[in-house]
């Protein structure tokens, strides 16, 4: 369903399970940032009421989610650290800014919603992994609660692109920045981040 070219490598878990504080520290400012991501989108496009109710939605929700892995780390005796740098987001960005010199209006508008779909594709990719593979029973149901809900902000993000993004070529474009993403993957999948 995510249609994503290239899996996390299984092992990534183990990585993982070295450091249970790294994952959920990264995972609560993911979500956080998520959630910053959804807040933006509602000032840039404001003209587009169902992309408003929508993006508070998920805005709301990743919050909720922050909340969450919050609660999580606490219940574990650990601590909420610094916010890490997410070199997976910066290397998708990076592609797409680069794809977008001079681009159209709707141009931008597609590339910041398959920005935002990549990202949460990826993430629901992760969140299954670690809620069939990781042992700590807990995080397999936490995880496994969490899966539904960042591939349904996936498919959002999509069909937003293709409803606005007129005159562009949604799937071409989302087609060529699954290949550069199984791309990057290769070089990801060795560190206890939710991308890394």
């Amino acid at each position: 369903m995510l249609g994503l070219k290239l899996p996390t490598d299984p092992r990534w878990v183990n990585i993982v399970e070295k450091n249970i504080e790294e994952i959920l520290t990264d995972h609560a400012y993911c979500e956080q940032k998520a959630a910053s991501n959804a807040i933006s989108m509602i000032v840039l496009y404001s003209q587009y009421p169902d992309l408003v109710k929508a993006m508070t939605e998920i805005a709301q929700e990743e919050m909720e989610h922050f909340g969450m892995v919050h609660d999580k780390i606490l219940e574990r005796g650990m601590k909420l650290g610094f916010e890490r740098k997410d070199p997976y987001v910066n290397d998708l960005a990076a592609y797409l800014k680069e794809k977008n010199a001079g681009g159209s209006k709707a141009f931008q508008f597609v590339n910041r919603m398959m920005f935002a779909a990549m990202i949460e594709a990826r993430s629901c990719e992760r969140f299954r992994i670690l809620s069939e593979e990781i042992n700590d029973e807990d995080l397999r149901e936490f995880y496994r609660s969490l899966m539904e809900s960042e591939a349904r902000h996936y498919t959002t993000f999509l069909n937003f692109a293709r409803k606005y993004g007129k005159g562009v070529d949604v799937d071409a474009l989302w087609k060529d920045f699954l290949d550069f993403e199984a791309s990057l993957m290769e070089k990801y999948g060795k560190t206890e981040t939710m991308h890394g």
